[in-house]
């Protein structure tokens, strides 16, 4: 009878070890799978990023000739084309902090390691509910709206919220010319100046240098406006900015 029991006791043991074992791979497999979507959508968030800074690269070279009647339609096009592709990313963004959170919340401690290494390079934290990309966007519209003080507010905002992000640098040229289309002049320079400074490989550079030499002939340095002016063709010859810069030195000489 006593043998009996023994066995009996050691099946029951052999099988809470299967059924621990069982639900461990299950774990681990639902981990797994948790973990392939977060990298699935962090690949495709930083594709749609690339997509925006190609519409957003098309939308400046589409302002500085939004004046005429031809450009108009167009601009009105690609505006269209930023929209929808900010909400996607706002979308994705969100999809990413929840996987994120799904995966933290495991009771496996490998889990934790194996998510921080496979989340996207790009910060997706929020603060007071927003995302870098969105809060970038909100300003932009702005901008695009002719809503300066607004721009100028927002884009302050984004950089004090979210100073390390690879937006940050364009946050910092278009602050710069929200204070151009205001005619705030001497912070429109004071920003381009911080933008040229701060990030010397950045491609918002050779844009905030052109800008820089139109902002300080606005207010009489002609001698240093030339000096900009003349850094874009030397230094960016190839750039859209350097013909510009051309066009401005042949008026201001």
């Amino acid at each position: 009878m006593r043998v009996r029991t023994l066995v009996s006791g050691s099946a029951a043991g052999g099988l809470l070890a299967l059924a621990v074992v069982l639900v461990g791979c299950a774990k681990h497999a639902d981990f797994l799978e948790m973990r392939n979507q977060l990298s699935t959508i962090s690949r495709t968030q930083d594709q749609d990023h690339q997509r925006v800074d190609a519409v957003m690269r098309r939308l400046e070279a589409v302002e500085r000739s939004k004046d005429t009647d031809s450009g108009k339609p167009r601009f009105d096009d690609v505006g269209a084309r930023f929209q929808k592709l900010e909400s996607r990313l706002a979308k994705l963004e969100e999809a990413v902090s929840q996987a994120a959170a799904k995966v933290d919340s495991s009771t496996d401690p490998r889990a934790s390691r194996s998510v921080k290494q496979t989340q996207s390079a790009e910060p997706t934290a929020t603060v007071s509910g927003i995302t870098p990309t969105s809060a970038f966007n909100l300003a932009y519209n702005d901008y695009l709206n002719g809503k300066y003080e607004l721009a100028v507010a927002g884009f302050q905002r984004f950089i004090k919220d979210f100073p390390g992000t690879s937006l940050t640098p364009n946050a910092q040229y278009w602050l710069g010319e929200s204070y151009y289309n205001l005619k705030d002049y001497g912070r429109a320079i004071q920003t381009f100046d911080y933008l040229v400074a701060e990030y010397p490989g950045n491609e918002k550079v050779p844009a905030a240098l052109y800008k820089l030499g139109l902002a300080t002939a606005e207010i009489g340095d002609l001698g240093r406006s030339r000096k900009t002016l003349k850094r874009v063709l030397e230094e960016f010859p190839s750039s859209d900015e350097s013909k510009l810069a051309k066009n401005k030195l042949a008026e201001i000489r």
